[in-house]
């Protein structure tokens, strides 16, 4: 139930954090992959956006070290057209039978203070961006009469946060997209999920992580008494793509340590 053996899944934002885990856990799973970043190699500056680290072609090392497929596509997603050539030249090489809609991009800011710049950077990556990627890639999945898309929400799918109006926004956004896309194509075989991370060790939490004051105010909440990892969110995508829920449409799956129970 849990066999992806001959499928292939595009994960957006492979480089690193959930992204990465997220890929490597499908490749386990059987999965071939496309690996989709905005650029190929690290980022050679420190920030809590574009941390050092691994390369796609790390990561497409390390899936094919598994005896998988990879190959790697570098655009950015907050261009609408450069989105869809780069989807094209997938379609035109792959038959994607997952869509991870992982990529996600953070501006913190009062809502004051928030610049529309700042409202639209994070509108276009998180929210624009995953609906073409549903279009462009849902389609093909439509007609062969099966397919798996997976979005990554997030617990500000359901709170408002602090000092993240846009991100809360999107993310409240990608949620209300999943649901009405399972209403429209569970009919036709292909399944639209999201998960809802919680609080978890990525580039996206490092300012939250090093705030002395918000740290202990978010951990002291977390039933589970940690942070998540990037590898506890993987499983629950691996579920999401796999047979084991072809009966599952339109959830949002919150893997949180329990954040939401609180």
């Amino acid at each position: 139930m849990f066999d992806l053996a001959g499928r292939t899944a595009l994960v957006t934002g492979a480089r690193g954090g959930i992204g990465r885990a997220t890929a490597l856990a499908l490749a386990d799973a059987g999965a071939d992959l496309v690996l989709w970043g905005r650029e190929a190699l690290p980022a050679q500056h420190s920030g809590a956006a574009r941390p050092a680290g691994q390369s796609l072609a790390d990561v497409a090392a390390q899936i094919q070290a598994r005896g998988r497929a990879a190959s790697v596509v570098c655009a950015d997603l907050d261009d609408a057209e450069v989105v869809r050539e780069a989807a094209h030249r997938v379609l035109d090489r792959h038959e994607v039978d997952i869509l991870v809609n992982n990529a996600g991009t953070i501006r913190r800011a009062p809502a004051a203070e928030t610049t529309y710049a700042d409202w639209r950077a994070v509108l276009d990556v998180n929210l624009d961006a995953v609906f073409l990627l549903c279009q462009l890639f849902g389609a093909p999945m439509r007609e062969r009469g099966g397919g798996k898309i997976v979005n990554v929400a997030s617990l500000l799918s359901f709170q408002g946060g602090v000092r993240v109006p846009a991100y809360a926004a999107s993310k409240h956004g990608v949620a209300g997209l999943t649901k009405a896309l399972a209403n429209e194509w569970a009919g036709v075989g292909v399944n639209v999920n999201a998960i809802a991370p919680g609080y978890i060790g990525t580039a996206n939490t490092a300012a939250l992580r090093a705030d002395p004051r918000r740290e202990p105010e978010i951990s002291t909440r977390i039933p589970a008494g940690r942070w998540g990892e990037p590898e506890d969110v993987a499983g629950a995508v691996v579920f999401l793509a796999a047979p084991a829920s072809d009966y599952v449409h339109g959830h949002v799956l919150v893997v949180d340590g329990g954040w939401m129970a609180r």
